[in-house]
């Protein structure tokens, strides 16, 4: 298999990252500069409010929209002594949220994820710092292996080194996958760098204003690499000198070994056009997605849930139903996993495949899917087939989807991606004429809408807006609209009496 990174960064504005398996588009990381990258930055912050309703507070710091810090996610340092004097408190200054926050407090928070729509971004109290081997949380005693790493020797050896690492007291620390058969020497290695990492940290906690940003996460190209890059990965392709240069130093740095493999692509035709991402790209968000053997998926995303719908189209290889039912789910269970990894969908997803009688069917689909969201670096928890044929799943969401990073609300529709037709608009507007006439203080009626809607009722309406004339003795003018940034659907209508001065209705 062979598997490559391109990174264009030849745009200021964005940075992109795909990765290829034999050419085929698997993962691709877009970052705006725009909207910036609040996940993993560290805050000191101030509760603004504390919600014992929602068991959570409000934390400001210094982003557009205060955080939320739910109480799962804040440390409980109350003694037992403090307990036992919560319980003589009133039942309201019993909520536990009450008893770890107040307004005014000030505290250190890591963003966790990203605001979406109108949300602010999430926040935690438990602080964690990622390596490229290992992950430092200064404020817990908990040691552990990534949950990923399935080899039980493999586990009890990383056990073992994390236990000879002997990190400080108070801190807990986790291997991630990529330690996967690396040494103690490496491990340490990495260790050392996170504790002078959160040496600073502190240090600038100690000095900074409140709220202000204590540490940023490192953009986009060094956290991909750091994060997801893997030896078998052979080429690493970059557009810029700049990123050249700042990937083969962070490479020689973590895996000296593999500097070697980064390349500047210096071709004429820009990097994503060469390798036929951008295509890719333009079909990303597209709801329909054509399955090679003529059946199709349909994708609906909402801001908190994804609607998957499986189409068997023109698939009609074989005469029963059941097997073309089955070979339709099989392929798509492979491209719907795909397609919420480059979508980076989040959230509740729920999967409409075509219905299956055989269970043995019903359970191969469930493998098929199950081993697509293997790949997945997000965490994900996934319900078995329902009686209606449907798959439930919630998938960690993190950032944006790639939806909210490359489109905004379209204004015709107002996002509900409907735009009412020519003659509805103009019923509406005929239904509005009739609703004023009987006003006798009024005597012109003058309407602006958008071309085809004018033209519409200046022809097709034309008798019956003539005959409204005559009899409520009104005068009604159809005027196309011609001002710039006039939006479809848009109306103006103005009413004005005898002597031109207008009516207000």
């Amino acid at each position: 298999m062979s598997k490559k990174m391109l990174i264009n960064a030849i745009e200021p504005e964005e940075s992109r990252i795909a990765i290829l398996e034999d050419s085929v588009l698997e993962e691709l990381y877009i970052e705006r500069m725009s909207k910036g990258q609040a996940v993993g930055n560290i805050y000191m912050g101030r509760v603004s409010n504390v919600e014992p309703s929602l068991e959570a507070a409000f934390v400001d710091v210094g982003l557009k929209r205060n955080g939320f810090l739910h109480i799962s996610e804040v440390m409980d340092t109350t003694d037992k002594k403090e307990e036992k004097a919560e319980k003589t408190r009133s039942r309201r200054e019993q909520k536990r949220i009450l008893s770890l926050l107040k307004p005014g407090q000030e505290l250190l928070v890591q963003v966790i994820r990203e605001g979406v729509g109108e949300k602010g971004p999430s926040l935690t109290s438990y602080i964690s710092l990622p390596g490229r081997y290992l992950v430092l949380m200064p404020y817990t005693t908990r040691h552990g292996v990534s949950r990923k790493i399935l080899d039980e020797e493999e586990r009890l050896r990383l056990k073992h080194i994390i236990k000879e690492l002997k990190p400080p007291s108070g801190m807990g620390l986790i291997i991630r996958t990529a330690g996967i058969g690396q040494t103690k020497r490496e491990l340490s290695k990495d260790l050392s760098y996170l504790l002078r990492l959160w040496k600073a940290v502190e240090e600038r906690t100690t000095n900074s204003l409140v709220p202000s940003l204590i540490y940023q996460e490192s953009d986009l190209v060094i956290r991909t690499i750091r994060d997801i890059f893997s030896p078998d990965i052979k080429e690493i392709i970059v557009d810029t000198q700049d990123a050249y240069e700042k990937t083969r130093d962070f490479l020689k740095q973590i895996l000296p070994k593999h500097e070697k493999i980064v390349r500047l692509h210096r071709a004429r035709v820009p990097i994503f056009h060469r390798y036929r991402i951008e295509e890719e790209i333009e079909k990303i968000n597209n709801k329909k997605i054509p399955l090679k053997q003529g059946g199709s998926i349909v994708i609906e995303q909402t801001e908190a849930l994804v609607a998957v719908d499986v189409n068997s189209g023109r698939f009609k290889k074989g005469a029963d139903p059941e097997e073309t039912a089955f070979k339709t789910n099989m392929e798509a269970s492979k491209e719907i996993t795909r397609q919420i990894r480059l979508r980076d969908l989040g959230g509740v997803i729920i999967i409409d495949f075509i219905d299956m009688v055989q269970e043995a069917h019903k359970r191969a689909v469930e493998r098929a899917f199950a081993d697509g969201l293997k790949r997945d670096r997000a965490r994900t928890k996934t319900l078995k087939t329902s009686k209606f044929g449907i798959i439930e799943l919630t998938r960690q969401r993190i950032k944006h989807s790639l939806r909210d990073v490359v489109h905004e609300r379209c204004p015709e529709c107002r996002g509900t991606g409907l735009a009412k037709t020519v003659e509805s608009l103009s019923l509406r507007i005929m239904r509005n004429i009739r609703s004023v006439l009987d006003n006798n203080q009024l005597k012109t009626i003058e309407v602006e809408a958008d071309e085809p809607v004018a033209q519409f009722l200046q022809n097709q309406k034309r008798k019956q807006i003539s005959e409204l004339e005559d009899h409520y003795n009104k005068t009604i003018i159809i005027k196309s609209a011609s001002e710039n940034g006039w939006r479809a659907g848009d109306i103006r209508m103005k009413y004005s009496s005898l002597d031109g001065s207008p009516v207000n209705l």
